[in-house]
């Protein structure tokens, strides 16, 4: 919580973060109130305890959060080691950074104090200024862990798979048998369908998750500097080679390597990544020494990889070794049940990333969804839905929906679903005049097309974003069928 306060203008003031909390554990009275004075010197709010009793009551106390604990090992009833144990045993308190303090301490309470999760440990008498750079140290790193913690679960809410479709289902029993193993993994699927997702995924349910996770674009790599991006090179290994470098491999000692878009690898550097496959070893370019590394290999492609065997583009006994797991990614037509939840969860965090209030979303919008046909996939259906909660006000409707760039101007619009009705009750049957002539198919739909949307913009005043509601189209495709069908005001 931070305090706001206003400067002689009355305006707010920039906010006042509190001071942090200290309590003090110990049973001598002068060791509380020495340390409280020095502590409560240099700002820090301190509160007290004369036994571990007291203190445990201390950190249930939600009106006074405390920050970082100095504890005394010598106390009556529950020692000291009792009382760090219990903090670090309770998931509300874990976290919370603990200094140990003893004037009879041994060796091995030190050690043990420090085992059980103690930041630091002082003997008596106490030196007021380690005391002070310890408590200081000891809460910034504890903040600082919190602040990774905290970024770490917004990378992986960012990076989340959101569906209940079968589809996706069988999806994520396949990431869940495969993920604990040390199987490479070869993932498949179109552009757009979330490889990359997978690949996250794999990497944080298996038992490298605190490993680093790497990961190579294949095709974005030169074909000169892609072994040496991948092996690392040393120095005066080639012209420009100032000094050692270490590659991605290297990298991702201890974690996990996603090699994106591998069918664009070129066939020399899939060589050498073969021989990492096969032996977990490597030289850098330039050099003769031999290193181990430890990585596992997630591959991915939108590339049907036998196909490039068979055209001898790629090596058959690299393909072999990264298919040990095929995980293939559905095309978002194969899912479309997972449209409105998809398109839920990019509004959030659309708006949540940029400060805005949640957007409601009209229904008519998801059918307009469903109707695409998406060849980008979730990344394009991303891309329309932040477009539209751009556009839109306070509810995103389907006029906010951007033109869909796979239709031309002659295509069907798509329709809404069954039992939808796509005017209103005042448009009138449509009946379109031949003069006795024989109309194609083709002709006999344009123009009842061409009708249709005339009788429902002369309905709608020629508000063509009441128009574009009421035929439940995206209101530039319909400015697109009026331009193709010549459509003006006072026509008949």
């Amino acid at each position: 919580m931070t305090e706001t306060q206003t400067n002689a203008s009355g305006e707010p003031a920039p906010p006042v973060t509190p001071p942090s909390t200290v309590l003090v554990v110990d049973d001598e009275k002068n060791i509380r109130r020495t340390l409280s004075m020095v502590l409560s010197g240099v700002g820090y709010r301190v509160l007290e305890a004369g036994s571990a009793e007291d203190a445990l009551e201390s950190f249930k106390n939600p009106l006074h959060p405390i920050d970082l604990a100095i504890v005394d090992l010598k106390l009556p009833g529950r020692s000291g080691l009792d009382l760090l144990e219990a903090v670090k045993g309770d998931e509300a308190t874990r976290d919370i950074p603990v200094v140990v303090i003893s004037g009879h301490a041994s060796v091995q309470d030190a050690v043990q104090a420090i085992k059980f999760g103690a930041s630091d440990f002082f003997e008596k008498p106490l030196n007021r200024d380690r005391i002070v750079v310890s408590v200081e140290n000891s809460i910034r790193g504890a903040r600082l862990r919190r602040t990774v913690e905290q970024m770490r679960l917004e990378l992986e809410r960012r990076y989340q798979m959101v569906g209940t479709s079968e589809p996706l289902q069988r999806l994520f029993r396949d990431i869940d048998r495969v993920a604990p193993t040390k199987a490479n993994v070869l993932i498949t699927g179109e552009s757009g369908t979330g490889k990359e997702l997978v690949s996250r995924a794999l990497h944080r349910l298996s038992p490298r998750h605190d490993g680093p996770f790497v990961k190579v674009n294949c095709a974005a790599m030169p074909r000169d500097l892609i072994e040496s991006e991948l092996f690392g090179h040393e120095r005066g290994a080639f012209t420009g080679a100032h000094g050692s470098k270490r590659g991605l491999f290297e990298q991702a000692h201890g974690g996990t390597l996603f090699l994106d878009e591998i069918g664009d690898m070129d066939l020399s550097a899939q060589a050498k990544v073969l021989r990492v496959l096969q032996n977990g070893e490597l030289s850098r370019v330039g050099s003769e020494h031999v290193m181990h590394v430890d990585v596992r290999i997630l591959a991915a492609t939108n590339k049907d990889l036998g196909r490039e065997v068979a055209a001898q583009r790629f090596r058959e006994d690299l393909f072999f070794r990264l298919e040990v797991f095929p995980i293939h990614v559905p095309a978002l037509r194969e899912r479309p049940s997972d449209l409105p939840l998809l398109a839920e969860a990019f509004v959030e965090s659309f708006c949540k990333e940029n400060g805005l209030r949640t957007k409601r979303i009209d229904p008519a919008f998801f059918q307009a969804l469903q109707q695409r046909s998406w060849p980008g996939n979730v990344r394009e259906l991303k891309n329309v839905v932040e477009r539209a909660a751009i556009l839109s006000s306070d509810v995103i409707s389907i006029a906010d929906l951007p033109e869909d760039p796979h239709l031309s101007p002659f295509d069907d619009d798509p329709r809404p679903a069954p039992g939808v009705p796509t005017a209103s009750a005042a448009v009138a049957p449509v009946v379109v005049p031949t003069n006795g002539e024989k109309l194609s198919l083709r002709e006999y739909r344009d123009a009842a097309e061409r009708a249709y949307i005339l009788q429902t913009l002369i309905d709608t005043d020629w508000n063509i974003s009441r128009a574009a509601v009421t035929l439940s189209v995206e209101r530039t495709n319909l400015h697109k069928k009026i331009r193709a069908y010549g459509i003006k005001r006072g026509d008949p």
